[in-house]
């Protein structure tokens, strides 16, 4: 079976059940969940036991535009893993996500995510320019929509609008970038592109601004400096599992874009190596400082993590920008690869506790996770292993990413990236910590009336907790998946 033939499934899965909504109104939100949920998960079984990783298994027509490497396969079993949490997420979210929709239905959250995954996976394998452009708006535009879901939230009006506009200008100095690029290049193929950017006679001016404009356009994508001012209000904003959806799922699909944009563009001999390298430099250092000093002042768990995720797309744009420079088994690639599969856990289950918090009655800020500690001993610990986590605790998930990253600029002797760096972990344990002692703390009156917790959700945010230490104590095996031209590590039949 081949990997288009999943990707097609939940696009068309997902058509099915946008159309169900609007021509049978009368169906239950409990069938589009249940559908959408058991089409994911066989989604991800089919992907983990009969999918061929060999290009060769494409149709014909997609063979000259995609290609199924290691790295590829590991981002669409990523983009499928995060939407079927975040579906289960909206359907254990259902009942507080419903108060803020205008009729109180949420079927469309459970169809527009599978379409959303289907451009993930399609992003994930393209070789060239326009086939992630087409992807990469797909994925977007449904998140436009996804934003502003809770039209009768001021805040996700606002979110949604905040989100529209800005996307809406990055994808035009994306489009720029691409039309300069290809100028300058003659190729939208990334093996093109490098080959083109190898040759001294290439002009270097125009690929140089057709390399800065299209940079620019990703760094939106993933929230990355200047362009992350949309990510506290978008994330404070929108439904909590469309915010989890975007903090894993759409800055996976930016960083494999990215990652590939930016080996073209470090071919060996490339004639605007070294200034790509600066501008990643530049660009990580200022994005890990502007994503952890504001969170520092931050009350709204949610606009925290949103300023956390900033901090995170610094760490992972630092470690392209050491593009030959790894001690490890793993590429520039494969460390911003393995730091996402870490920060996936870590990240679903902080927002799953605030989900539970919010269905119970709570509130966002650090003040409502007060005396959580005695109201759920198991929140409580599971909200601590994920911001410990997020933090770079040693024997943690988070701790590896962080290390990878650490030594990479270490060897390479970047050292002004590296105290940037520094700083901002430094300032993630104060913030991180501070919301930490405010779950243990004591508290009185409502706030210590014990909380109401399906058995799905701890199940949940046990399996999440062990996910995270497993991965900080023995990470080898997420290593063994990513280390270069490794083989893929799914069964072909």
């Amino acid at each position: 079976m081949s990997v288009f033939t999943i990707e097609a499934f939940l696009a068309i899965l997902g058509l099915v059940l946008l159309m169900l909504e609007a021509f049978a109104p009368d169906i239950s939100r409990r069938t589009i969940a249940a559908v959408s949920i058991a089409g994911a998960a066989l989604a991800l079984v089919l992907f983990l036991t009969v999918v061929s990783s060999d290009t060769a298994s494409l149709p014909g027509f997609l063979r000259p535009w995609m290609a199924l490497d290691s790295l590829a396969m590991f981002y669409k079993g990523l983009a499928l893993v995060i939407t079927l949490i975040v579906l289960w997420l909206t359907h254990e979210c259902a009942p507080y996500v419903s108060k803020y929709t205008v009729d109180g239905r949420v079927t469309e959250l459970f169809s527009i995510p599978l379409i959303v995954c289907s451009g993930m996976m399609w992003m994930a394998a393209a070789q060239d320019l326009v086939t992630v452009f087409v992807a990469l708006e797909l994925v977007t535009v449904s998140f436009y929509v996804l934003v502003a879901f809770a039209r009768k939230s001021s805040l996700a009006l606002e979110a949604g609008v905040k989100y529209l506009i800005l996307g809406a200008l990055s994808t035009g100095v994306l489009i720029f970038g691409i039309a300069w690029t290809y100028g300058a290049t003659g190729s939208l193929s990334y093996e093109g592109i490098s080959k083109a950017l190898a040759l001294s006679s290439t002009a270097k001016a125009p690929a140089l601004l057709g390399a800065a404009f299209l940079l620019a356009g990703l760094c939106f994508k993933v929230a990355a400096a200047p362009f992350q001012s949309w990510v506290p209000d978008v994330y404070q904003g929108a439904p909590i599992p469309v915010t989890t959806f975007l903090s894993v799922g759409s800055k996976a699909a930016g960083f494999v874009v990215l990652t590939r944009v930016v080996d073209a563009f470090l071919v060996e001999g490339s004639i605007i190596g070294s200034e790509v390298k600066a501008l990643l430099l530049i660009l990580g250092a200022l994005t890990v400082l502007l994503g952890s000093l504001p969170a520092m002042f931050q009350q709204s768990v949610k606009r925290l993590l949103g300023y956390s995720s900033i901090s995170h797309a610094g760490y992972l744009v630092l470690a392209l920008a050491c593009h030959d420079s790894i001690r490890s088994e793993l590429s520039s690639g494969g460390i911003v690869a393995f730091y996402l599969g870490t920060y996936l856990p870590m990240t679903v289950l902080a927002f799953l506790v605030l989900a539970i918090l919010r269905v119970n009655g709570g509130g966002e800020d650090i003040r409502d996770f007060r005396g959580l500690g005695k109201r759920s001993p198991l929140l409580a610990l599971a909200m601590t292993i994920a911001l410990a986590s997020l933090a770079g605790l040693p024997l943690t998930a988070g701790f590896m990413g962080k290390l990878f990253v650490f030594i990479s600029l270490a060897d390479q002797a970047y050292w002004g990236a590296l105290v940037c760096a520094a700083i901002g972990a430094a300032a993630g344990f104060y913030y991180y910590f501070r919301a930490i002692v405010a779950i243990h703390s004591s508290d009185s009156g409502l706030a210590s009336q014990p909380l109401t917790v399906n058995t799905a959700s701890k199940a949940g945010a046990i399996v999440l907790s062990v996910a995270i230490i497993v991965l900080g104590v023995y990470p080898k095996p997420l290593q063994k998946i990513l280390v270069k031209d490794a083989p893929v590590a799914v069964k072909a039949h």
